[in-house]
């Protein structure tokens, strides 16, 4: 990936890939899909500042698992890549191993 780094409290998010087919076993075409509200952290910003001018570290690092909300972040391509910008806030949680 190219020498990206966000900024403040955004995240850069890769998109993990959605079911195939249901649990029933029928397959589902791409044009049906819903986006998957899943994906990995690629980068993260150095984190906000509070009211008295600090920097808050974030709370999620590249490589962690994260859900986010269904419309969250801006959808942008980096080297031919399909990934997501979002501030830390429209992450909803972790998803541990």
């Amino acid at each position: 990936m190219t020498k990206f780094r966000p900024l403040h409290d955004r995240v850069v998010v890769r998109r993990l890939a959605g079911e195939e087919k249901t649990v029933g076993g029928i397959i589902i075409p791409d044009t049906a899909k819903e986006k998957p509200m899943e994906g990995e952290v690629v980068s993260a910003g150095p984190g906000a500042r509070n009211e008295q001018g600090q920097v808050v570290a974030l709370d999620v690092k590249a490589g962690d698992r994260v859900l986010f909300g269904k419309w969250s972040g801006t959808e942008v391509k980096i080297d031919g890549e399909e990934l997501l910008i979002m501030k830390e806030s429209d992450i909803l949680g972790i998803i541990s191993a």
